[in-house]
Formats: structure tokens, C-alpha cells, sequence
């Protein structure tokens, strides 16, 4: 693991306290999030709470190295078992992405690992931060629960390049051993 990872996840228990194993590995992984949750929650789905082509601005645009003003795909969803698990919000650069990919992203409730593995896409997740923050309105409402939200932020890295930057966030209340 990432030293860097290691560390804030040694960080984040000094705020809250002890993370479960399971939060650990939901916050570490460089596998399919979709697949542990799978696992841990039985199968889960996709509910797309946006989904968007828009122009990228000069951060998206420095987050996945392309130009300023290219086409990105702007993807926030909730995947849930019984009860929602795991906000996610994804970037993709539409240029980078195959015809058929696009067709199964906007279709917008395939999860991301699924649409990976159903074209052979073979790639690299690179986690680039782990934190912990308070609730936010849209948290507390989509989750039932002000408890602090422990996040994360990776690249799937396709042929070198950046293929999607997400963003997974879950409550600190769920996942406990």
C-alpha cells in the first residue's frame, strides 16, 4: 500500500477512532469497490443521480491531463444493497473512451468496475487521497445519518493515461466490524 494511503488512514483514525477492516479496504483498495461490496452487501446496483456530458473546466482538465474545454462525462451515483453504500461521483474524458463503453457509462446503471470488466479494459487504479469530513446536507439526506463521511479519490489509469477520476464517499457508521 501507498505509504501516503497508509498514513491517512492512520490520520483519520486519530480524528474518529479505529476503522473496521472492511472500511480499510473499501478506502485502499486498488481492486473493484463494486466486487467488495458485492461480497460484503450481497449484489449491489447503481441509482444515477446525475449524468452529463459537459465541457472540462482548468481543474478537470489538470486531473485527467487533457485541454481545458475537451467533452468529459460527469457521472454521481449512489450504489446501494438494501440501503445506499457508497456515494460516488466520476470525470471521464469522453475522447479516450470506446464507442461501446460510452453506450454501457450512459446507459448510467452499469457501475463503473462492471463496464471495465465486460470490455476487457485492462487498467490500473492509483488512490490518490483518503480523508475524513463532516457530513454534508446532500450526505446526511442520501444516507439518513450525520455520521463524519470517510472519502477517497482515485485514477483508473488505462494505456498510460487517465481513463476516470472518481470520488467514493461513505459514512463512518457503515461498515463496522
Amino acid at each position: 500500500m501507498d505509504h501516503k494511503i497508509y498514513e491517512g488512514i492512520k490520520d483519520i483514525e486519530k480524528k474518529l477512532g479505529k476503522l473496521s477492516s472492511a472500511q480499510k479496504i473499501l478506502l485502499a483498495t486498488d481492486g473493484s469497490v463494486t466486487t467488495i461490496l458485492d461480497v460484503l452487501k450481497g449484489h449491489v446496483n447503481i441509482r444515477t443521480l446525475v449524468q452529463e456530458f459537459r465541457e472540462s473546466d482548468e481543474e478537470t482538465a489538470s486531473l485527467l491531463d487533457i485541454n481545458e474545454g475537451d467533452s468529459i462525462n460527469y457521472r454521481v451515483v449512489v450504489i446501494e444493497g438494501k440501503e445506499p453504500l457508497i456515494y460516488a461521483i466520476s470525470i471521464i474524458p469522453v475522447d479516450r473512451l470506446k464507442k461501446d463503453f460510452k453506450e454501457d457509462l450512459i446507459r448510467a446503471n452499469i457501475p463503473i468496475g462492471r463496464i471495465l470488466r465486460k470490455h476487457d479494459i485492462e487498467s490500473r487504479r492509483e488512490i490518490k487521497s483518503v480523508s475524513a469530513d463532516e457530513s454534508t446536507p446532500e450526505m446526511v439526506e442520501i444516507f439518513k445519518s450525520n455520521s463524519p463521511m470517510l472519502s477517497r479519490t482515485y485514477n483508473i489509469i488505462h494505456k498510460n493515461q487517465v481513463l476516470i477520476w472518481l470520488m467514493e464517499t461513505f459514512p463512518y457508521s457503515l461498515f463496522q466490524d
